[in-house]
């Protein structure tokens, strides 16, 4: 009897307050917006179409007879299927895969923003802290889906051409084909460390300018920025702080014995410019005017 007296009270209670969604179901909503979005696929594009156009071009050289770069990776690249995600990474990781990043990061924020659709997001029973965390951990996600989407391209696409065998490294040892592979896909993780710090300031610029191209544009504009500062007379000692200098932290793990040293620098480096970014985001995107949009 008492149990059924109190079911109306819970249902109305349920009705008067509803269950506020958590953070990683917000984080799931985001991810499904991106998947809506046209820009998502040109990124994920970038991470497939450019591996194969590599592995063709390479493919064209050897029936033509053209020797490799100066890279030693360039002259085994016909020799073992593993040397084709290196060399992507290695070509991608200065512009393309920025891009890619950028290209969602950028417009995380702004866009809704611009369709006024942010303004509903905000006056729901969510909390703007989950909400902002949700939206950094989809940039996040993302740009981790493109850098493994292109360095699976890149692999199976090298092994379909030239076989899976063994990889000479950067220190001119022979590894096995099996690790090799293992080798290839720690690479691409020690990437992710200055790749999600380009996304952290892609997040700021979205959430402070309200607009996604010019969000997009200054994130790729700070990283040349940057790597410009190295070729400027008197600056070099500024060369090992840069993020953009970050972006090689992964050929350490291509030497024998394994040169960790460039990866634990990256971690506090690259953690030099996420933590700002991200905590001048979260204050902007806490003070945003709802009323004003």
């Amino acid at each position: 009897m008492s149990s059924a007296t109190a079911s109306p009270a819970v249902a109305a209670r349920a009705v008067t307050h509803p269950r506020r969604p958590t953070t990683m179901t917000i984080w799931r909503w985001e991810l499904r917006k991106l998947v809506a979005q046209k820009r998502t696929y040109l990124g994920l594009a970038i991470g497939i179409v450019f591996p194969l156009i590599f592995v063709l071009a390479q493919s064209l050289r050897q029936h033509h007879g053209h020797g490799g770069g100066d890279n030693i990776f360039f002259s085994e690249v016909t020799q073992s299927g593993l040397a084709t995600p290196v060399l992507t990474l290695l070509l991608e990781s200065a512009f393309l895969l920025p891009l890619a990043a950028a290209l969602v990061a950028g417009d995380i924020v702004a866009t809704e923003d611009g369709n006024g659709t942010l303004k509903t997001i905000l006056t729901r029973s969510v909390d703007r802290g989950q909400v902002f965390a949700a939206k950094v951990l989809a940039a996040m996600t993302y740009a981790t889906i493109v850098v493994f989407l292109s360095a699976a391209t890149a692999t199976i696409a090298g092994i379909s051409a030239w076989g899976f065998k063994h990889v000479v490294t950067f220190s001119g040892s022979v590894v096995s084909a099996p690790k090799g592979l293992l080798l290839v896909f720690a690479a691409n993780a020690c990437y992710l460390i200055p790749l999600l710090a380009v996304v952290s300031i892609g997040v700021l610029l979205s959430t402070a300018t309200r607009n996604s191209a010019a969000a997009v544009v200054g994130t790729l504009a700070v990283t040349l920025l940057l790597a410009l500062v190295t070729v400027i007379p008197g600056l070099e000692g500024a060369q090992p702080y840069l993020l953009t200098t970050e972006y090689n932290n992964w050929h350490g793990l291509l030497r024998t014995p394994t040169d960790w040293a460039p990866i634990w620098h990256s971690l506090w480096v690259c953690a030099l410019y996420t933590g700002p970014a991200l905590a001048a985001a979260y204050l902007v995107f806490l003070r945003r005017d709802v009323a004003g949009g």
